[in-house]
């Protein structure tokens, strides 16, 4: 899951990145309130963690603006003041949960968890193409009722292809989806990882579901037309 940090203090940012990161999140980070809404405009987040006082723009405008634009995406503020007015504003703002500096991060990442479940539990939590049926709460993965012991990133890579399915799609978007702003784009992870996950879902005496396009990128489809 992609998740975007905004907060002007470095510190505190590289230390909430880091403790995502360390979870399995791909995160992108954001020092000020114009770059926070730019980059939450352009990207399909899975949760906004964003700072109340910050340069430009306020956490609490950021999320006024991106609701009246429909974005929907979960937002946690982080502030260092604790009056219930400001909570108040937070939440009537567009905000979903609040928490205060100075915070812990497996507080933070226990606050992610249930935003996230709640999210999923508002839509369908599982994903199926073929027998491929991917848990989106439970990040369990199985083939004809058979466990897939997926990483991590495999387990995003995989839904992110599950996600576009029937469409295909090329490396740029699945660096953009499933590595962040700091992924270096000339490296050859993007294969590695597709033959990580295609020797795990697609076994000897498996149909094949996970395809390459030659010159376009990477498809998940029972049958290719």
């Amino acid at each position: 899951m992609r998740i975007l940090i905004a907060d002007d203090a470095r510190k505190v940012a590289e230390q909430v990145r880091q403790g995502l990161v360390a979870e399995g999140y791909v995160v992108d980070v954001a020092s000020d309130g114009d770059e926070a809404l730019w980059l939450a405009e352009t990207n399909p987040y899975d949760a906004l963690v964003l700072d109340v006082m910050m340069p430009g723009k306020d956490g609490f405008t950021v999320v006024r603006q991106l609701r009246r634009k429909q974005v929907t995406t979960p937002v946690i503020f982080l502030t260092a003041r604790n009056e219930v007015e400001d909570r108040v504003r937070g939440l009537d703002a567009g905000g979903d949960d609040y928490l205060t500096k100075p915070f812990s991060i497996p507080e933070l990442l226990a606050r992610l968890r249930a935003l996230l479940r709640r999210q999923r539990q508002q839509s369908s939590h599982t994903m199926r193409i073929a027998d491929l049926e991917l848990d989106l709460i439970e990040h369990r993965a199985t083939r004809g009722g058979q466990s897939i012991d997926l990483s991590r990133r495999e387990f995003a890579l995989l839904e992110f292809l599950m996600s576009s399915s029937p469409k295909p799609v090329s490396k740029a978007a699945i660096i953009e989806h499933v590595w962040d702003q700091r992924f270096d784009s000339e490296t050859n992870v993007v294969n590695v990882y597709i033959k990580h996950v295609r020797n795990k879902i697609d076994q000897p005496g498996w149909k094949p579901l996970l395809h390459t396009i030659r010159g376009v990128g990477f498809l998940i489809r029972e049958e290719l037309a």
